[in-house]
């Protein structure tokens, strides 16, 4: 599922990484890898076309729950019908195969045990955000992290504003301590999209249009306004303490996720993030934006116009252009190259719990309509379970 339809056709233009040339397990740095898809709907098939574009992977399986998805990608870049794989287990199947990595766009319910089985199964592996729904997935994914790296196997998370050169910038500044100490953020997630629909009855319409489906997506909150959370707890650099959290349904039928937050969240040495995220308003104006404010100056970073800093050590920044396609495209060149190095730190593991802890704290304390701390929200380790009885294996 596209999260900007207006962005849907975007093609890759920018290429933002350059590879070393050097060469790890007998392959130069321009070796084609051989790899598989694990998810083939809307964003599966599109950012397969950019991984194919960039001339360093040649796509020889893919799974999908629904068949006539897993041909499409198929028919696209020239998979044998034998494996082209369907049902909840297709993936499995695909992972006995030869091949060097997996590129993993499923539901966020299925992410963590996609990942572990794929690590397991000694692929190199790169997943969409959020990594999961709930926090035992979250463990999951921070275990996965670290026993890639075991295996020395590399393992990305395609969120984009990290890959993003004005942020990347920005952030190594804010390290350095150009914010001076940090006084509070504020972080938000407007968007006019997503719809109003309702969770269908079956199972095949539930896991086709899983986005309406809190156990599939994680709701709102994680499946798409945590693109907003992972720039606030980059730049803060902490581990939330505890949120304060309203929101609810207003615009969507109740069987449906929620379609507005509002959440307080507070932070090591007291500092407080004001973060809401709204969706379904029409002609509203997309943001994912985040101010942070210190002691010397202050900081904003907005995934759709600019990155800067102002105050005594100011940064101009600039321009992040379109990060959506930009920042997937030096991720997928990025992981390249990570492979053909051997470089198998895996560093964008750690920040992706985070984000997503912050995330499912936001969630429930909005639920709760009260305040949850982060210690209470990991003890209990409630794990979210869709019904997928009559689902094909």
């Amino acid at each position: 599922m596209a999260r900007r339809t207006f962005l849907a056709g975007a093609a890759a233009v920018t290429t933002l990484a350059v590879l070393k040339p050097s060469t790890v397990f007998g392959a130069d740095a321009n070796t084609k890898l051989d790899i598989g898809l694990i998810g083939c709907g809307g964003r599966g098939a599109w950012i397969a076309d950019l991984f194919a574009k960039t001339g360093k992977y040649r796509f020889v399986a893919c799974a999908d729950y629904f068949q006539n998805k897993a041909d499409a990608v198929g028919d696209q870049h020239g998979i044998e019908k034998a494996r082209r794989y369907s049902g909840l287990s297709g993936y499995q199947r695909l992972l006995e195969g030869k091949l060097d990595a997996v590129v993993i766009e499923t539901p966020p319910y299925f992410h963590p045990q996609h990942c572990a089985d794929a690590v397991e199964a000694g692929k190199h592996v790169f997943v969409a955000k959020p990594i999961a729904v709930d926090v035992p997935g979250c463990l999951s994914i921070g275990e996965s992290g670290k026993r890639a790296t075991a295996k020395k196997r590399v393992f990305r998370v395609d969120f984009q504003t990290r890959a993003n050169a004005f942020f990347r910038e920005a952030l190594r500044r804010i390290r350095k301590g150009d914010l001076g100490k940090l006084v509070m953020a504020e972080a938000h997630y407007p968007w006019a999209g997503g719809g109003r629909g309702e969770p269908p009855t079956t199972v095949e319409g539930r896991l086709n249009a899983w986005y309406y489906v809190k156990e599939l997506s994680g709701d709102f909150i994680v499946e798409q306004a945590i693109h907003a959370l992972d720039i606030a707890t980059w730049v803060i650099d902490a581990d939330p303490v505890r949120a304060l959290g309203l929101g609810g349904r207003k615009l969507r039928p109740p069987t449906s996720i929620w379609d507005h937050f509002a959440v307080n969240y507070v932070f090591a040495n007291d500092v407080p993030l004001s973060f809401t995220c709204i969706q379904s308003i029409p002609e509203m104006r997309d943001e994912i934006t985040c101010r942070a404010y210190g002691s010397e100056g202050y900081f904003f970073g907005d995934y759709f116009s600019h990155v800067w800093i102002r105050g005594n050590e100011p940064f101009p920044g600039g321009s992040v252009g379109n990060l959506y396609t930009d920042g997937a495209v030096t991720n997928i060149i990025e992981f390249h190259q990570a492979i053909m190095e051997g470089n198998c730190e895996n560093q964008t593991v750690a920040p992706s719990v985070r984000s997503n802890l912050t995330a499912v704290l936001g969630r429930e304390a909005g639920y709760q309509g009260g305040e949850v701390t982060l210690s209470d929200l990991v003890k209990k380790n409630e794990k979210l379970e869709p019904d997928l009885r009559g689902a094909k294996s």
